[in-house]
C-alpha cells in the first residue's frame, strides 16, 4: 500500500509566516486542573526550549491558563522570542479565585484580557488572538458581533495582528467572517469525535487553519483497541498514531499537543515522521464511524 509522510508546513498568515504543522499547546505547563503553578517549573522551561530547538514555531497559550502562569513561563523560557515564532492566545474567559472557569466577554474584560496577555508574554502586539466561545460558558449560538468588534478595534490599534475563533459553530464563523478576516478556528476534534468533518473541509478550501483541541481523547474501549492494533503494526504509540491521523486528515490541520514532560514532547513531535499506509488510514477512519 502507498504511504504518505506527514508533517510538513502550512502557510499560516501571521506576518506571512509558514509554520510547521506540529506546534505546542502550553496549557499543561500550569498546575493541576490548569490552575496554579506547575509542580516542576524548571521542567516546564525545558519543555518550551526543547520544543523550539526541535523546530516548533507556533505555540498556543492563554492568560487564563494558571491564570497568568503559562504566559509568564513562556516569557521566562523564550524571550527574546525567535523571529519565526508565532504565539496564539485566547480571550473570552477568566479564572475565579477557586479555579472556576468564568465568562469574560464584556468590552472591558476583552480589553483587559488582551493587555494582560501582552504584559505577561512581554509583547507589543499579539500574533493571533482567538475569541473563545462555546459551552459550557456561553450559549451555543450566541452572536459574536459585540466581542469581535472590540477585538477589531484593538487590532486597528496595532495590539493584535490576526484574529481567530475557538469553540464555535459554522454559523458563528460565517458571522465572524462578515466582520473580520478569520485566520484560524480552534475546535474540539479527534479521531473519535468528528462533528467538524464538513467544517474542516470548508475551511481548507478557504485556506484557513483548523486547530483541533482535545486531539488525544474521546475514545471508547473498542475504539482504543482498534487504535492500539494499528499502532502496534506501525511500531508506534497509540497517541502518536492518533496525531498522525489528524495530520493526514487535512492539510490545514495544525496540531498543538500539550505536555509538561520533555520525553512526552519528543514522542508527540515524532508523530509527524510516521508514514500511514492506505490500509492503516482505512482502519483509523473506521474508528469514528
Amino acid at each position: 500500500m502507498a504511504a504518505a509522510k506527514l508533517g510538513g508546513t502550512f502557510n499560516f498568515p501571521t506576518a506571512n509566516k509558514t509554520v510547521y504543522r506540529v506546534g505546542y499547546g502550553a496549557m499543561r505547563l500550569s498546575g493541576p486542573h490548569i490552575f496554579g503553578p506547575p509542580a516542576d517549573r524548571d521542567e516546564a522551561i525545558r519543555v518550551l526550549r526543547t520544543a523550539i530547538e526541535a523546530g516548533v514555531d507556533h505555540i498556543d497559550t492563554s492568560d487564563f491558563y494558571g491564570p497568568f502562569v503559562t504566559n509568564q513561563i513562556i516569557r521566562e523560557a523564550l524571550s527574546p522570542y525567535p523571529d519565526k515564532l508565532t504565539i496564539v492566545t485566547k480571550i473570552g474567559a477568566k479564572r475565579g479565585e477557586t479555579g472556576s472557569w468564568d465568562a469574560a466577554l464584556s468590552r472591558q474584560e476583552i480589553i483587559d484580557g488582551v493587555h494582560s496577555n501582552l504584559r505577561n508574554l512581554g509583547l507589543d502586539a499579539l500574533d493571533v488572538v482567538n475569541l473563545r466561545l462555546g459551552a459550557p460558558l456561553f450559549p451555543a449560538e450566541m452572536s459574536i458581533e459585540e466581542p469581535l468588534t472590540v477585538l477589531l478595534e484593538l487590532q486597528q490599534q496595532g495590539l493584535i495582528r490576526h484574529l481567530g475563533l475557538s469553540t464555535v459553530t459554522e454559523k458563528q464563523i460565517e458571522e465572524g467572517q462578515k466582520l473580520a478576516k478569520i485566520v484560524c478556528v480552534q475546535n474540539l476534534y479527534n479521531i473519535a469525535q468528528r462533528e467538524d468533518d464538513a467544517l474542516i473541509d470548508t475551511l481548507n478550501a478557504q485556506g484557513i487553519a483548523y486547530v483541533p483541541y482535545f486531539p488525544l481523547g474521546g475514545f471508547s474501549p473498542l475504539q482504543s483497541s482498534a487504535l492500539d492494533e494499528v499502532a502496534k503494526g506501525l511500531g508506534a504509540t497509540s497517541m502518536q498514531v492518533a496525531l498522525a491521523w489528524l495530520l493526514h486528515r487535512s492539510p490545514n490541520i495544525l496540531l498543538i499537543p500539550g505536555t509538561s514532560s520533555v520525553a512526552h514532547l519528543k514522542e508527540n513531535l515524532a508523530a509527524a515522521d510516521l508514514e500511514l499506509s492506505a490500509e492503516a488510514v482505512a482502519q483509523l477512519d473506521a474508528i469514528g464511524n
